[in-house]
């Protein structure tokens, strides 16, 4: 089973995609598998960090940013200076991420939390889940 997830998006922004997930997980059914979410852009990324303090949120996209900064001198200058650092950014961290389900539910830690960020922007984003059985 696949949905599709839809989300408009401004530049350097972190959405919390746990929740829809979850939710999706067990409208799936399914009791034990597998949970993919993937995202088919090259200036975005899945991420799993903590969602215990929103203040994380901004540490991790202003490191994220510190890292790889928007600048000028990339190489490949196809649209803007933020989607050169964006497909670095996505390279990096990834788009896609897999996670156990088990006894119906999406496994996570306590504090863990599914993220989109958002390297570009603005734009209408897609991120899509997968649920497949053992």
């Amino acid at each position: 089973m696949v949905r599709k997830f839809e989300i408009s998006t401004k530049l350097g922004d972190v959405y919390e995609i746990t929740d829809d997930v979850k939710k999706y997980v067990v409208q799936s059914g399914v009791t034990e598998g597998t949970c993919m979410v993937f995202t088919p852009h090259t200036t975005a990324a899945v991420a799993v960090t903590s969602r215990m303090d929103p203040d994380g949120f901004d540490d991790v996209r202003d490191e994220i940013c510190r890292l790889i900064p928007s600048r000028i001198d990339f190489k490949h200058q196809f649209d803007t200076p933020s989607d050169a650092a964006g497909h670095i950014k996505s390279t990096l961290l990834g788009v896609s991420m897999s996670f156990m389900v088990m006894d119906g539910k999406l496994f996570l830690g306590g504090s863990q939390g599914i993220f989109f960020l958002e390297f570009d922007g603005p734009r209408k984003r897609q991120y899509y889940v997968k649920v497949a059985a053992d």
